[in-house]
């Protein structure tokens, strides 16, 4: 009985050390943001700009701020799934992109997530202070998303 407890800890503990080397692409663009970028193509204000990158650009663009346990497997998949599952949701690298009617879609539910507290995600917020939301900064970001022309 000893012997077979041994060898799946032995087993377990080789296999934790393998899939170390196993890593997923970080999204992590070399490129400036570009015209199509939400923040470039609206300009909102500094403020909700810097709301905007600390609350959603990790995992809704194409440059993630990766924490220190982001060299952990499986955790870095784990990442990896919610970055690729955010993005494939809205991308604010590319939003200009968008044809129009998306656009205004998009940014009812940006505001509408927000105002609800569905976004950002607990589980983000938890970990990255700088990415929770006051009501006053939920409620400054939805008005002026509510404020854009379309």
């Amino acid at each position: 009985m000893k012997f077979s407890l041994v060898a799946l800890l032995v087993v377990l503990v080789v296999a934790l050390v393998a899939i170390q080397f196993i890593r997923p692409p970080l999204n992590m663009s070399d490129a400036a943001p570009g015209p199509d970028d939400f923040i470039v193509k609206y300009a909102p204000p500094l403020h909700v700009a810097a709301m905007l990158r600390n609350a959603c650009y990790d995992c809704h663009s194409n440059r993630t701020r990766y924490p220190w346990y982001n060299r952990v497997q499986p955790v870095a998949w784990w990442l990896a799934s919610h970055v690729n599952d955010g993005k494939r949701s809205l991308n604010f690298s590319t939003f200009g992109k968008y044809d129009a009617k998306r656009q205004a879609k998009k940014l009812d539910q940006i505001a509408d997530q927000v105002t609800e507290r569905e976004m950002p995600l607990s589980s983000y917020t938890w970990i990255h202070t700088d990415a929770r939301l006051s009501d006053k900064d939920r409620s400054e970001l939805s008005d002026w998303i509510d404020g854009l022309e379309r």
